[in-house]
Formats: structure tokens, C-alpha cells, sequence
């Protein structure tokens, strides 16, 4: 059992987290795990969770409190028109399937792999939006037939696997087809729901039994985590929304574009 203090101060580093990752959430319309895993595995640290497993308890948590994020963040959004109904319609059945196809191979592949791959891509990903390249792109609009259902179903796949929204990949790869920035922000907050559902789903059933599991928890999702982040996070994720529509496109390209240098720059360092 953890002394009062330690558990107060958890629980405060938890709020705080849930704050900036619900801010994030609506700002940048990710789902806020970039924040929530590290913040998360820390905590189940504090509370004598097993190495082997506190990463797995940390992604599926986040994945269960986007569930919350998304829905907050996708609803502002959506009031301010900033949705493309047609790439969601078009892109949700592959990034559920590639969300759940992630979630089995998380445990597969080694957290060094994914890690140097997630980095990667989030660095280039982020100096196209940084650097200005707004007339650079693939093509008019996103892409159908084979490539449209392969890019949705990585998106959803390495998202699950890394306990992220998906707006890390999505944002970049439709802006990359001429999407307008606002509006892939504000699609990514759903997908990011598609994506969460079905894996934070998929790690509750995955994980059996587990002895030494934090207290409060149903498979790898811990209820208690849960319960102190996703209504802070919900609460929070409207503002983000409100800051993301007063700056102008070419600043809220850059913006995301910094957000992803310095996570997969941070991602690098801990290689």
C-alpha cells in the first residue's frame, strides 16, 4: 500500500497530465496518448507494476481514456464545420480493423522496433508540416482502391500498438493530399475514437491473468487511472478546440509539425 503522500502526489501528476493531453486532444486533434503513456507508466511504477507488463497497462489506458478525449475533442470540432464526413466514412471500417490487427501484434514485435519506426515517421511527418511546404503534396485529394484502404489500416495498427489517437499519422497523411489543415485536425479527433474503442477493447481480453496488476483494474486498462484523467482530459478538450480555430492554417501547421519533431526527437534519445 502506498503512503498517502505518493498516492496524492500520483494522482496529481495524473489530473495535470489529463489536462495537457485533453488540451492537446482538441488543439492538435490527437487523443492525447503522446502525454497520457509516459505520465501513466511512471505511475504504475509508483505502485510496483511488473516491467514486463507496466507498458502494456499505460497504452491501454490511454487508448480507454482517448475513448473520452475524442468524443469531447470531435464534437467541437464538428460544430465548427472543421469534418471531412467523406474520408471518415470511407477510412473507419480500415482503421477499427488495423487498430485491432495492432493490439495482437503489440506483444510480436519489440518496443525498440516500433519505437525507432514510430520516431521516424513522426519526424518527417512533422518537418512537412514545419517546413514550408503547403504546395507540396501527393495529390488533389485522398487517394481510393488499394491505397486507400492500406493507409487507414497502418494509421489504425501502429497507432493501437503505441497508445496514441492516430492524428499522429492521419493529420500528416491528409494534409499530404491537399486536406485543409482545420479539417484534418478535426477528423483525426474521431478517428482517434475509432481507433481507442476497439483497442482499448482488444487489451482488456488480451491480457488474462495478471498477478501482480495495479489495483482497479480489468485486464490491461486500469479503472483507477482511468477515473482521475478522462474527466479532466474531457473537460479540458473543448478549450483546445477553440484555441486550434483561431490560429490561422500555416500556424496550426506548424504547431503540429513542432509537436511531432520533439516527441519522435524525444522517442530518439530514449532508443
Amino acid at each position: 500500500m502506498l503512503p498517502a503522500n505518493e498516492l496524492i502526489s500520483a494522482m496529481a501528476v495524473l489530473a495535470v497530465s489529463g489536462a495537457l493531453a485533453g488540451f492537446l486532444a482538441g488543439l492538435l486533434g490527437i487523443g492525447g496518448g503522446i502525454v497520457m503513456v509516459p505520465a501513466l507508466y511512471f505511475t504504475f511504477g509508483f505502485l510496483e507494476q511488473a516491467e514486463g507488463h507496466r507498458m502494456h497497462f499505460a497504452v491501454a489506458t490511454a487508448l480507454a481514456i482517448i475513448v473520452v478525449t475524442s468524443i469531447a475533442s470531435s464534437r467541437a470540432h464538428y460544430r465548427r464545420g472543421a469534418f471531412n464526413v467523406s474520408v471518415f466514412k470511407t477510412w473507419a471500417p480500415w482503421i477499427a480493423i488495423g487498430s485491432i490487427i495492432g493490439v495482437a501484434l503489440a506483444t510480436s514485435l519489440s518496443s525498440r522496433e516500433l519505437t525507432i519506426f514510430f520516431a521516424a515517421m513522426a519526424f518527417v511527418m512533422g518537418l512537412k508540416l514545419v517546413l514550408p511546404l503547403d504546395d507540396k503534396t501527393l495529390g488533389t485529394e485522398i487517394p481510393g482502391g488499394p491505397a486507400g484502404k492500406l493507409i487507414p489500416t497502418l494509421i489504425g495498427g501502429f497507432s493501437a500498438m503505441m497508445g496514441i489517437g492516430g492524428a499522429t499519422f492521419s493529420v500528416p497523411a491528409m494534409t499530404l493530399y491537399s486536406e485543409p489543415i482545420h479539417r484534418a485536425v478535426g477528423t483525426a479527433a474521431l478517428i482517434g475514437l475509432v481507433i481507442a474503442l476497439p483497442a482499448s477493447g482488444g487489451y482488456i481480453f488480451a491480457a488474462g491473468e495478471i498477478a501482480d496488476a495495479p489495483p482497479g483494474s480489468i485486464g490491461y486498462v486500469n479503472l483507477i487511472a482511468f477515473a482521475v484523467v478522462a474527466p479532466v482530459s474531457f473537460l479540458v478538450a473543448p478549450l483546445g478546440a477553440a484555441a486550434a480555430h483561431r490560429l490561422e492554417r500555416r500556424s496550426l501547421s506548424v504547431v503540429f509539425g513542432i509537436f511531432l519533431v520533439l516527441t519522435a526527437s524525444r522517442l530518439f534519445f530514449e532508443i
